[in-house]
């Protein structure tokens, strides 16, 4: 749960421009704190600007202020560190955009002439895409999906889905940490996004499942794309705080056929072949 509090006005080095702290990822989603020249402190207490019932969130975790006619953050000594634009920060300075993530909370600094506008934008964005990887979100997907099925359907066009997860996310998390676990989701979802094209629609489905649907392509070459996205991923090299972690991931995948009733049953199908592939080992295709 997130709380804010009002701090108090300061008439002393007043910002020129409007400042804000949105949430894009966490509780409270699209709230936004007002910045001034007064510091913020963010933390688990609740003597703190913005409080963070999370006990991966330090007390007095970290803060913002504003220095010399700009806004800056600056870790105070928490155990599980500030992360900038999703590097670790003892200080840096917020420009227009950058994120800033403590415990599981992320936050988007917004400054500048147009804050107004830039908020209206980010609140819409945050109707389509996953705050914490960045890709297309649920909500998103499931639209494209009974856009893309009616297509298919009305002009006779191959339509193909992969469902996939990562194989025992649980233990990475339990191993090395949730923030461990939100830098893997992350990764991956960059790594993943790369192979895609410009016409296919990539989402965060669920906790560590991603779907990516594929109009105009036939089943066989999406089981080919399957076992790409499949060795990309355990190729890739996943790294939080210097320390590698291993990912894999399996994935079913489904074509859709004329004797389907509607797009959920292309995603049943999908869904099945994902745990034929976990029954078979995990770090599989199936479809």
């Amino acid at each position: 749960m997130t709380a804010v509090r009002s701090a108090p006005a300061t008439s002393d080095a007043a910002p020129s421009r409007d400042a804000f702290l949105v949430v894009i990822y966490g509780d409270d989603l699209g709230r936004r704190v007002p910045l001034s020249a007064e510091p913020l402190v963010i933390g688990r207490s609740s003597k703190s600007a913005i409080q963070l019932d999370e006990q991966s969130v330090s007390r007095r975790h970290c803060e913002v202020t504003f220095e010399d006619g700009r806004y800056v953050v600056r870790d105070l000594d928490s155990t599980n560190g500030t992360y900038l634009n999703d590097l670790p920060v003892e200080r840096g300075e917020l420009h227009d955009g950058d994120q800033l993530k403590v415990g599981p909370t992320i936050f988007k600094f917004l400054s500048g002439d147009t804050v107004e506008a830039s908020y209206h934008d980010e609140i819409y964005r945050l109707m389509t895409i996953d705050g914490l990887t960045q890709v297309h979100n649920r909500r998103y997907f499931d639209e494209a999906l009974d856009r893309e099925v009616a297509r298919a359907t009305r002009y006779g066009r191959p339509l193909s889905l992969l469902v996939f997860d990562i194989d025992l996310f649980k233990a990475v998390n339990d191993r090395h940490g949730h923030l461990a676990g939100d830098a893997v989701l992350r990764q991956l979802a960059t790594a993943a996004a790369a192979r895609c094209r410009v016409n296919d629609v990539f989402a965060r489905t669920g906790g560590e499942e991603f779907s990516l649907l594929l109009p105009e392509v036939a089943i066989e070459e999406a089981r080919a794309l399957g076992e790409t996205v499949r060795a990309r991923i355990e190729a890739h090299r996943f790294v939080f705080e210097r320390v590698e972690i291993a990912v894999t991931v399996s994935v079913g995948v489904a074509a859709w056929r004329a004797h389907m009733t509607d797009p959920i049953a292309l995603m049943q199908v999908a869904d099945a072949r994902l745990y034929d592939a976990k029954r078979a080992g995990r770090n599989a295709v199936r479809g």
